[in-house]
């Protein structure tokens, strides 16, 4: 497809979705544990079924994990807020409404950074997730089963503000936001099997436009960043040729095929009257103290965005590194109590930390001892000592054997330096500090 959109300006809100990890489901006592489930429909019973006489009763962790999540991303909290039914019709909702939260979430205004600019947080609410629908053939005819063992898992929803504006920095968003929900211990954001889905809100304005497109689509269930940052790509080419033309994309939904790397039409996209939103009757509305919300708060861990600072700081280790150290934080903990043994080694930490993610040292991620970590980078790395007269007079004779590849070096060919420091060091025959030997050959060179 031919770049077109440079004409346009990417106007994008993103929606995710990611499963709480809690023990038991959102709204009754099943087992919430869908992917390992031993068989289907068996973690269920009469609430997630929507069988009549089936009452709700909410999850107090998942309740506590959403706020803490959203003070996490800056957000303000709601001290009042209620759940709401969500009415629409689909074979894997089996009560015809999905409990959800409308116009009280728990969470609002909130924020993360991205090296493009702030995307904000427009709210975090609370729902519950839908059964699963398996098409396959039984008896050598096409059918469509239903497992309800993922129904009435705890669902977060966090919904941005249309601040993102490159596929990119949608892509940026998506993968800091997961690395804080794991950071968190709230979720496992298994993407393959459905535990995190991306859904993006995308439109073009022109770049002088002073209001928002009166149009948007919507690519929902997007299971990759990868995949993430292609449909906004493909959706920007699409639109553009579209408005070019002088006409307005329909507002709808569209799906991702990853094979062919396009989207499709699904449906055309509700508006928030089509799903006839009231409070849930059978749940009472609730109540929080300020103080309440400080102590969860109190117990929020340094986040990896500040931890990585931190490192860079203190230690100068490379973000690229750290940011793949710290996937939860007793393993933050753990490298910590490493750059400190290394530090009273004298040990160079940035070394190490790139040594332990470029797997030149075999240590366990949190488990294997600070000190045992820091004596074995400290053994492969030791040097020891040469009089500087003979390493003089092993360059020399260095130079000596090779002329013709002096000559080259003396021509231009600077990359012949590190054929000179390996013959140097043959002869060696033991472990020195390579800058010795670069900088004695550069003299005589």
């Amino acid at each position: 497809m031919t770049d077109t959109s440079s004409n346009y300006q990417l106007i994008c809100g993103m929606e995710v979705h990611a499963e709480l990890k809690t023990a038991s489901k959102m709204f009754c006592a099943c087992q919430n544990d869908p992917f390992h489930a031993p068989e289907p429909n068996c973690h269920t019973c009469p609430v997630c079924l929507g069988m009549p006489g089936g009452l709700p009763v909410a999850n107090k962790k998942a309740i506590e994990w959403t706020i803490k999540l959203g003070l996490a991303l800056n957000c303000e909290i709601n001290l009042f807020s209620k759940f709401d039914r969500k009415h629409y019709f689909y074979p894997d909702l089996a009560k015809g409404y999905q409990i959800s939260q409308y116009d009280i979430p728990f969470c609002f205004n909130g924020y993360i950074e991205t090296s493009q600019g702030k995307v904000r947080i427009r709210r975090i609410h609370l729902e519950e997730d839908t059964g699963k629908l398996l098409h396959t053939t039984v008896n050598g005819e096409k059918v469509s089963l239903v497992d309800f063992n993922r129904c009435g898992v705890p669902l977060i929803e966090i919904v941005t503000e249309p601040d993102i504006h490159s596929p990119a920095q949608a892509r940026e968003y998506g993968k800091k936001l997961r690395s804080i929900l794991r950071y968190l211990d709230i979720a496992d954001c298994d993407m393959e099997q459905g535990g995190m889905r991306l859904e993006a809100n995308i439109s073009l304005a022109k770049p002088d436009a002073k209001e928002l497109p009166a149009y948007k689509v919507e690519v929902k269930n997007i299971n990759s960043f990868r995949f993430l940052e292609q449909a906004v790509n493909f959706e920007m080419q699409r639109q553009a040729l579209v408005l070019m033309d002088g006409q307005t994309p329909a507002q709808e939904t569209r799906g991702w095929n990853s094979h062919d790397n396009v989207t499709f039409p699904q449906r055309t996209k509700e508006d928030a009257e089509d799903y006839r939103y009231f409070p849930d009757p059978d749940l009472p509305p609730m109540r929080f103290t300020s103080a309440w919300v400080a102590e969860l708060k109190n117990q929020l861990p340094a986040l990896p965005e500040t931890v990585v600072a931190k490192w860079q700081k203190t230690y100068a280790v490379e973000p690229r590194f750290a940011e793949l150290l710290i996937e939860s934080p007793a393993q933050t903990a753990w490298a910590e109590s490493v750059w400190t043994a290394a530090v009273d080694a004298k040990l160079d930490v940035s070394k190490l930390a790139a040594a332990i993610v470029n797997k030149k040292l075999k240590v366990e991620l949190g488990v294997t001892a600070p000190a045992e970590v820091v004596a074995t980078f400290a053994a492969t790395t030791s040097v020891e000592i040469i009089d500087e007269a003979e390493l003089t007079s092993l360059v020399s004779e260095v130079i000596a054997e090779f002329p013709a590849e002096v000559t080259s070096y003396r021509s231009g060919k600077v990359t012949l330096l590190n054929f000179f420091v390996g013959q140097v060091m043959r002869k060696l025959g033991k472990k020195i500090d390579v800058q010795l030997i670069r900088s004695a050959l550069e003299r005589q060179l």
